[in-house]
């Protein structure tokens, strides 16, 4: 029964911030499409903080949870793999389509990283409080355990969730990017493999043994362990998680 009370915590702990992290890249995409010109995401209700509206039945439910209870850990968290509803962008309407797509694209993960940087913040903020206050109040164990696993795990899947996405493999937000860099015929070339972009990262996601996080685990450890220099709080983070 406690290990059944344990997983309940460790869902509604990662559940949290996962919710928030996807639904605020979803809103910005839409909201930075709206402001160079594009307004169908807006119109379509998406610039919006309400999760229900960005949700995948499958992607953000469904396959979390499957991989959720098969896959190993990455840093101390259960490795997670899943999206959300894309958030259609006409980029016809954009004042400049090329590199209007790359901003669309960056501002997922860029508001991902300033997630993880307030998740950090509340974190260290906590820690400043508890020496300030030096034992005055009594908080108590479980609600401040609940406080910070929160918030650490909210570092962690905004940092990851941010690393996930810069990958430079289309329909990833990196794979955006990538194409405003390429010369025209390259970036039409690089666009026809699109429609494999799933199969890849699934692919990297069960390579070499068949379990996650295979090899996407190999290639998001070090970008997340990385990005934490620019996390307030960092080392409280670090002091939750195992190193290699």
């Amino acid at each position: 029964m406690e290990s059944v009370s344990q997983t309940l915590l460790l869902i509604l702990l990662i559940a949290v911030p996962v919710l928030f992290a996807i639904t605020v890249h979803e809103a910005a995409h839409g909201w930075v499409a709206h402001r160079r010109g594009d307004p169908t995401a807006a119109l379509l209700g998406r610039v919006t903080f309400n999760p229900i509206k960005h949700i995948d039945p499958v992607g953000t439910l469904i396959v979390p949870l499957v991989i959720f209870f098969s896959s190993k850990t990455l840093l101390g968290v259960p490795f997670l793999f899943g999206w959300a509803k894309p958030v259609p962008v006409n980029w016809r309407l954009l004042h400049n389509p090329r590199w209007d797509m790359a901003l669309v694209a960056v501002a997922g993960p860029g508001v991902n990283l300033l997630m993880a940087i307030g998740w950090g913040l509340a974190l260290q903020g906590m820690a400043w409080l508890l020496i300030g206050l030096d034992g005055r109040i009594d908080i108590p164990s479980a609600l401040l355990y609940f406080y910070v696993e929160l918030c650490v795990i909210g570092v962690l899947i905004n940092l990851f969730l941010m690393a996930l996405n810069l990958i430079p493999v289309l329909p990833l937000d990196g794979g955006r990017v990538l194409s405003a860099f390429l010369p025209r015929t390259l970036a039409r070339g690089f666009a026809r493999l699109e429609p494999y972009g799933l199969l890849i990262l699934v692919a990297l996601l069960l390579l070499p043994n068949g379990q996650p996080p295979g090899m996407l685990g190999a290639i998001l450890r070090p970008a997340v362990d990385g990005a934490l220099f620019m996390i307030p709080g960092s080392d409280l983070v670090r002091d939750r998680f195992p190193q290699p």
